[in-house]
């Protein structure tokens, strides 16, 4: 609870038991700001799990939480300094807390919030405040300057002065993350993996570094900032005693006492190996922990921890902070498992040429999990489904772990019931009525199969390099894996295991994902604007992709009805086989590392909007009164005692004051300085 002036303004949370009955007594919105609505999520079944399981939660818990400023460093240098500053203007701020430009302040406080900086988590354009600098100037110098990240001998004003630019001017810093074709993509990012480098200078570096010939390279530059010293190219490592120690060190002290009650030995073991790489940054102890962890399968309570997702650097080699914490679902992972145990057989009937699959599929280990925590770049916003490790020659050797977020997608599930975007946007009421019916099924299939064997699939050429595609690589790897997943969704072996029932719940897949790639993913892109994010270039090309390619057959028709747009499959058998020919080329791309003809394919297809038809989706949106982007409020745990001091319960509390929670984290969970 954060007070002020003997008032309380944040009341974070309330007990699990206020509005936790069945189905829909459970309200799952708790904020609507701007294009965000903030959820919560349920932990069904959390109450049956053993107390040592609660436990070992508990502590992984509170290492997710602790990286939180290094998500926030590593997307701007200047984040920190800008949320301290909020943060104390929210508490200690003694002028009108009522008139617009106040509300129009704790709404932009709520978007920074949200996207962990302030640049647009998903566009990645810079926010641009709805109040004047001459108001920001004030607000700052009527809060309490304890409560404020002043330098020594530095003034209210001063800290006003030199974050106005930084806020107010729309050009300085506009974008976290530009790939732009034909620029300095280092130099045209605000995000802070570099530093007086250029993108010449950093390539150069890496490829200095690489050996082409190494069977199991590490993953170079992972784990560090590059910086020029003495005009020489150097790395800055993240481990603890060095950048971002004090968070890491935070981070180690819950994951020894998590390792302490591990669920067996080889848990406790991978713990011992990710500390010691939190303290020394060795990237080939990365690896022995990420093999350890992909082979330890079947386990109850399972995490993810560490620097672990390329989306955020241009260059797709710096990894962001991130942390999950998740139990088993244990009926719900039958499903997964009739997919992981026939995970050879779809890649041998893979579309793809032969010499580009795996003669071997090794442990695909895929569950559908409950999170009870989420941390890092996966909060607020967070995925749907996660495949882990990245290395391609650690998927090939060890395998991987694929999982499912059943809580995370049943909480956007049933806030989407009901909102009439189907009405709106489905061709006709039988394409609704299918969706009605197999939606849910429809699209958790998709996630399963895209985790669980899409990633998992393929090989690479002997002597690819793994960073030839560059700036490209994530949105085709995305590709890769949703094309696998949508090919697959129609092929009888789906109904002969049984699946799905018949092809009713692909034909609602396919339905969904030619209207969103085509269509009403642009939702989410600004009048004007790029697509810049790496799933929705991935959505927006298949979908072009095929429509191109289907056109001599009228495959896919784009209908013009009321004034309204809609897209139309009118055969759906010859559209599965065009997401195989697709297929067949983004593995080749991958595996030969092929950097033309990805660049070729995601500029053509997935980068560049039709505008009036970007505007008419805007328009019908927009009277939807919908929230284009969700996520989510942590619950709160509380761990129970007994006389002896050791944890034998936890008790849940689910947070409904989501400016609350974020304040509370400032409070709570900050260890590195603001600048």
């Amino acid at each position: 609870m954060i007070a002020f002036m003997g008032t309380a303004l944040f009341t974070s949370c309330g007990p699990a038991g206020e509005k936790a009955g069945a189905g829909d007594e459970f309200t799952y919105e708790v904020d609507r700001f701007e294009d965000i609505s903030v959820l919560r999520y349920r932990l069904p079944g959390f109450e049956q799990l053993t107390s040592a399981e609660k436990e070992f939660i508990y502590y992984l818990s509170e290492a997710a939480l602790c990286g939180r400023d290094i998500f926030w460093d590593q997307n701007f240098k200047y984040n920190l300094l800008v949320r301290k500053t909020i943060e104390g203007i929210i508490e200690t701020y003694q002028g009108d807390r009522e008139g617009d430009d106040f509300k129009a302040f704790i709404t932009y406080a709520k978007r920074v919030f949200f996207a962990n900086g302030i640049h647009h988590h998903y566009s990645n354009d810079k926010f641009i405040p709805g109040f004047s600098s001459d108001y920001f100037a004030l607000l700052i110098e009527g809060s309490d300057p304890s409560s404020l990240p002043l330098n020594e001998g530095e003034t209210a004003a001063g800290l006003a002065e030199m974050l106005t630019p930084v806020l107010f001017d729309p050009v300085l810093y506009a974008k976290k993350v530009d790939q732009s074709e034909g620029i300095d993509m280092i130099a045209a990012s605000a995000n802070n993996f570099y530093e007086g480098v250029t993108q010449a200078e950093a390539e150069a570096y890496y490829a200095s570094l690489a050996d082409p010939g190494d069977p199991r390279p590490v993953s170079w530059g992972l784990n560090t900032k590059v910086v020029k010293s003495n005009g020489v190219v150097t790395e800055i490592p993240w481990k603890s005693g060095g950048l971002y120690g004090q968070a890491i060190d935070k981070i180690v002290y819950w994951l020894e006492k998590a390792r302490d009650v591990a669920l067996n030995d080889v848990q406790k073991e991978e713990l011992d190996l990710l500390i010691e790489y939190y303290r020394t940054a060795d990237l080939k102890t990365w690896d022995d922990y990420n093999i350890l962890w992909a082979r330890n399968t079947g386990l109850s309570v399972d995490y993810i921890n560490g620097f672990i997702e390329t989306y955020g650097d241009p260059l797709g080699m710096k990894a962001t902070w991130e942390a999950v914490v998740d139990y088993k679902d244990i009926e719900a992972s039958k499903r997964t498992a009739l997919i992981t145990e026939n995970a050879q057989w779809f890649e041998d009937h893979s579309p793809v040429d032969p010499a580009y699959r795996k003669e071997k599929v090794t442990g695909v280990a895929a569950s559908v999990i409950n999170v009870a925590m989420l941390g890092g770049d996966c909060y607020p916003a967070s995925p749907l489904g996660i495949n882990l490790p990245n290395s391609n020659w650690i998927r090939t050797e060890a395998g991987s772990k694929s999982v499912t977020l059943a809580n995370i997608t049943d909480a956007k599930d049933i806030v989407a019931r009901g909102s009439g975007f189907l009405e709106e946007f489905a061709f006709d009421q039988a394409e609704i009525e299918r969706a009605v019916k197999w939606g849910s099924l429809s699209d958790a299939l998709h996630t399963d199969l895209h985790e669980c064997i899409g990633h998992a699939s393929g090989k690479l050429a002997p002597g690819t390099d793994p960073n030839a595609l560059k700036n490209y690589a994530s949105p085709l790897e995305e590709m890769r894996a949703d094309l696998f997943a949508l090919y697959f969704m129609m092929d009888p072996k789906m109904q002969e295991i049984g699946l799905i029932p018949s092809d009713e719940p692909a034909k609602a897949e396919y339905d969904n994902y030619m209207r969103n790639g085509f269509m009403t993913q642009t939702a989410r892109i600004l009048p004007g604007k790029d697509i810049e994010q790496a799933h929705m270039r991935c959505r927006s090309a298949i979908a072009h992709w095929v429509y191109e390619k289907g056109k001599p057959d009228n495959v896919i028709e784009v209908v013009k009805r009321d004034e309204k747009t809609y897209v139309r499959i009118n055969d759906y058998q010859k559209l599965r086989g065009l997401f195989g020919e697709m297929l067949k080329e983004v593995q080749r791309i991958k595996s030969e590392g092929d950097f033309s003809a990805g660049k070729s394919m995601i500029e053509t297809y997935g980068v560049r909007i039709d505008q009036a038809l970007h505007g008419e989706i805007l328009a019908r949106y927009a009277k939807l009164n919908l929230a284009p982007y969700s996520g989510f409020v942590n619950p709160v745990m509380t761990p129970v005692t007994d006389r002896d001091g050791k944890i034998t319960d936890v008790k849940i509390e689910y947070c409904t004051d989501y400016l609350g929670q974020m304040m509370e984290y400032g409070k709570n969970y900050s260890f590195l300085p603001a600048r």
